[in-house]
């Protein structure tokens, strides 16, 4: 095993335990800040900028006045229906500091490795019995790849095993560093179609799919695909990606994830405007069926709802 340096620092958005979506047996968590894609449907649009952000609860305040004292550069005002002027906002906290209905929230908090491993171990046991283990998120943990390279050796050492959910957008120094420490990596196909696929994530999936070559050769590989109507949700794109992920070595599995709204509220907090609209519905999982049928047809196990 490769020297570890626990004492390297990056941006975590939260640490959730307990979890049984995100890879086999239960699992915590880790959440990292920062993504290089805005989805339309991001349910975590927190975790899109790498600095901390404040969200603001508007049905919490009481307008005591607090954070605009506490506020140093003056981003708080009880004028401002959103409270936070994000253009000056640095993600200090001073103002969840003091608020004392918890209608501003910190998201966003610099934790070195040593501290991250001090958390995940509370669960050590559970990971063993259950053949659980550690799964990086975001975000895009790809963003902090050295950061997120640090914390995989640390995992290994305790005998952990690791996954990640990711983008696949990210360097190749990056790719190489992180996945040869992955035991199971759960990557997004958003798109096959490259005009499509920038118009809703604001990147090209150029670089995606040539990860993912990569990527299946040092990890196993499981391929997500976000359901969204308008945008995937059709027999013909579900051939598509069904064709590319047969050129992805080893890959034997595809979860079908129907689009859902639960991070509309978010943007709210966020004091943004939901880019996907209001019309859309969430999924049903009977609409889901008709691209499990596409999965299957083309030899692979499918899951409707990761």
């Amino acid at each position: 095993m490769a020297s570890i340096n626990y004492k390297a620092e990056g941006t975590v958005t939260d640490i959730q335990r307990f979890s049984v979506h995100d890879g086999p047996g239960i699992r915590t968590i880790v959440f990292l800040k920062g993504c290089p894609l805005s989805c339309f449907w991001c349910c975590n649009p927190e975790t899109q900028p790498r600095q901390p952000v404040v969200l603001f609860s508007r049905d919490k305040c009481i307008g005591c006045g607090k954070c605009v004292v506490a506020c140093k550069q003056h981003a708080a005002s009880l004028e401002n229906p959103g409270r936070i002027d994000r253009s000056r906002c640095i993600g200090c906290g001073e103002c969840a500091n003091v608020c004392p209905t918890g209608a501003l929230v910190l998201k966003g908090e610099t934790m070195n490795v040593e501290q991250v491993v001090r958390i995940l171990k509370k669960d050590s046991i559970i990971y063993r019995k259950s053949k659980g283990g550690i799964t990086l998120s975001g975000g895009e943990p790809l963003m902090q790849w050295q950061y997120a390279t640090e914390l995989l050796k640390a995992c290994k050492a305790q005998g952990w095993h690791t996954a990640i959910e990711t983008t696949g957008f990210g360097s190749e120094e990056a790719i190489e560093a992180v996945f040869p420490y992955i035991d199971v990596a759960l990557m997004d196909i958003k798109s096959m179609d490259p005009v499509m696929h920038k118009k809703v994530t604001g990147v090209s999936n150029e670089i995606i799919h040539r990860n993912a070559r990569r990527i299946a050769e040092l990890s196993k590989l499981t391929v997500r695909v976000p359901t969204i109507p308008t945008v995937n949700a059709t027999v013909e794109d579900f051939q598509k990606i069904c064709d590319f992920a047969k050129t992805l070595n080893g890959v034997d599995t595809i979860h079908v994830l129907p689009y859902h709204r639960l991070g509309v509220n978010k943007y709210e907090l966020l004091n943004k405007d939901y880019p996907m609209g209001h019309e859309i519905e969430s999924m049903k999982p009977a609409e889901a069926v008709p691209f499990q049928k596409v999965v299957e047809k083309n030899g692979f196990r499918c899951v409707i709802g990761g």
